[in-house]
């Protein structure tokens, strides 16, 4: 497989045990995680489907969508620039800037946090963060670090929440 991506100039041998996309190659997986997330925001805005299950939906259509019905999805979306879970969306132009910000985990007690991303590779994980109304843009009091390794406490909207370390390290953002 990685000497048919070589012979389509997708990889670049890097050493007896490396590879690397190359800048075509870079393209072409540019293309699909903006078809991947153009339909997950798609799929949350216009049909109402969970944001825990687009995912796996996005997975499946990804592949069916033609690119010119994408840049209508798009246009109808108003060009957005985040998918639901706050994943950058690539430009049509192949702009982007993929970062991940400080995790939950790390954040300062006391002080507020803005949520920017959570990780969508956890279906369950998603719909208990959304059921906390932990999602991005959504700012939260990081409360209390109880010892030992126990709960980091959060408040929301006047609630408190316990959120163990599964959850803390997939939610990212910064200080409000």
């Amino acid at each position: 497989m990685l000497k048919r991506l070589a012979l389509d100039d997708l990889v670049a041998r890097q050493g007896a045990h490396r590879v690397a996309l190359t800048e075509h190659g870079m393209g072409h997986a540019l293309a699909v995680v903006r078809r991947h997330r153009l339909i997950e925001e798609f799929l949350v805005k216009a049909l109402d489907v969970p944001w825990e299950d687009v995912h796996a939906e996005a997975e499946v259509l990804e592949h069916a969508v033609s690119d010119r019905l994408l840049e209508r999805i798009d246009a109808f979306l108003g060009h957005p620039t985040h998918d639901p879970h706050g994943d950058p969306i690539p430009s049509s132009d192949g702009a982007h800037v993929e970062r991940w910000t400080t995790p939950l985990s790390q954040a300062a007690l006391g002080k507020t946090f803005r949520v920017e991303r959570v990780r969508d590779r956890d279906r369950e994980a998603l719909r208990y963060l959304g059921e906390l109304g932990v999602r991005p843009g959504v700012v939260l009091d990081v409360v209390e670090q109880a010892p030992f390794g126990g709960p980091l406490w959060v408040k929301i909207g006047g609630r408190r929440h316990a959120m163990g370390s599964e959850l803390t390290e997939i939610v990212f953002g910064m200080p409000a």
